[in-house]
């Protein structure tokens, strides 16, 4: 895989770390959820003027992505609502790769090798492992935040390849990112007038400056992801962006006082494991 796709990708899976935990340090992850697309529409709407619109062929794609985004946020702000970061960020992240990839073949004719399902098989499996023991005993599952994340997994892996099949034919992955952050902003906004019934400014009032400094995360994440998966399989894009629970456990310790165990360093090593071989394919 190119070093700078690969490397891109890396550092976008940092930014996507960043405005996941910014969603829980909150009391209200909804309002979080919400500030931080409207921060993202903003950049978004900066952008338009240099980089334009895409393609007419793209805006249905733009038009899936949203509807697919709209359950992702609802999906990931009541995950983020019921349980610990720590075990429903990688839960979720986790399988989302692996239906991306059993996917992408069908549907997009993207055909991987050896190396290529090895190394998604191992960075999953070591991001699945990673949230066995998220703040929780091992036996204590917790069914209500597992059904929501991996509802939210499901939303992971529709989003990715419409995104990714969008963006090849818009003309341009940064008018297609401008375009679809819009969007999100305008919608979210519109979901949260009716979900907080009035009330929508007076709740996201005191996470303004981290909400807004999060959508510019948000922004730069999956705008780097869109374009990587311009010029490489969506299926390694998409699975390499989850080396974000790497970036995520670390916050959780550190910033959510969230347990640091053995088997968070084991999980880690799998999915360097499986960086390895991607990075080799």
């Amino acid at each position: 895989m190119d070093s700078l796709v690969f490397t891109a990708v890396l550092f976008a899976a940092a930014c996507h770390a960043g405005w996941n935990t910014a969603i829980k340090i909150g009391s209200d992850t909804l309002s979080a959820t919400v500030l931080i697309a409207i921060g993202a529409g903003i950049v978004g709407l900066v952008l338009l003027p240099f980089v334009g619109v895409p393609l007419s062929a793209a805006w249905p794609w733009v038009a899936a992505s949203l509807a697919i985004h709209l359950f992702y946020f609802i999906g990931l702000s009541e995950s983020y609502r019921v349980g610990d970061l720590g075990q429903v960020y990688p839960l979720a992240r986790g399988t989302a790769p692996l239906m991306t990839a059993t996917l992408s073949a069908p549907l997009v004719g993207e055909t991987l090798g050896p190396f290529g399902w090895g190394g998604i098989f191992a960075l999953a499996s070591g991001v699945l492992l990673l949230s066995a023991r998220g703040g929780r005993a091992l036996a204590r599952v917790d069914w209500h935040s597992t059904a929501f994340a991996l509802f939210t997994a499901v939303t992971i892996c529709a989003y990715s390849l419409v995104d990714g099949m969008g963006a090849r034919l818009s003309g341009s992955a940064n008018a297609y990112t401008a375009c679809l952050f819009i969007g999100n902003a305008v919608v979210l906004a519109a979901y949260a007038v009716v979900r907080l019934r009035g009330k929508v400014l007076g709740t996201i009032a005191p996470y303004w400056v981290t909400g807004l400094a999060a959508g510019f995360l948000q922004f730069a994440s999956y705008g780097i992801v869109i374009w990587a998966m311009t010029v490489a399989p969506i299926a390694i894009v998409a699975a390499l962006r989850e080396t974000s629970v790497l970036f995520g456990a670390a916050l959780a310790v550190v910033f959510l006082k969230e347990p640091l165990r053995l088997i968070r360093i084991v999980a880690a090593v799998m999915i360097v494991s499986g960086l390895l071989m991607i990075r080799l394919r």
